[in-house]
């Protein structure tokens, strides 16, 4: 009797439409949402004008590429920097966003401050006791 041999792969394996649209479906969607809000603070009851318009698409697309980028890149960084660029992040977005709505630098300032030191610990815990025996982060 013969073996059963496989068909060889056409072509190089790619991932599928699903997985790509997948990976760009949480920070487009955490994106729109940002911009949206960011415009809707700095309108504060004005017309809407190109300003606003530009403000809030480019909040939108500078969020949307960095959580994008910070998952593309989340197995290449140690768990700490991990934890660290997400808490960086976050509080520069909520820092920047009441900075908006015209309160002092300093206020923005200590607001990003907390909130990206709770978000950095949070993802750090969350990193630390999500990992094998081995020190290796369990699979996502």
């Amino acid at each position: 009797m013969a073996a059963h041999a496989a068909l060889p792969a056409r072509g190089r394996a790619t991932t599928s439409t699903r997985s790509r649209t997948r990976g760009w479906a949480l920070p487009a969607t955490l994106g729109v949402i940002y911009g949206w809000y960011a415009a809707f603070i700095q309108k504060s009851g004005a017309p809407v004008t190109w300003g606003l318009f530009w403000l809030g698409l480019i909040s939108a697309v500078v969020l949307a590429g960095a959580v994008y980028g910070l998952h593309r890149i989340r197995r290449a960084l140690p768990r700490e920097v991990h934890a660290a660029a997400w808490g960086g992040l976050a509080g520069i977005a909520v820092g920047f966003l009441y900075s908006l709505s015209d309160v002092s630098i300093l206020s923005a300032t200590v607001l990003g401050l907390i909130v990206g030191g709770g978000v950095a610990a949070g993802a750090f815990y969350l990193y630390y006791t999500h990992e094998d025996a081995a020190g290796r982060p369990a699979p996502y």
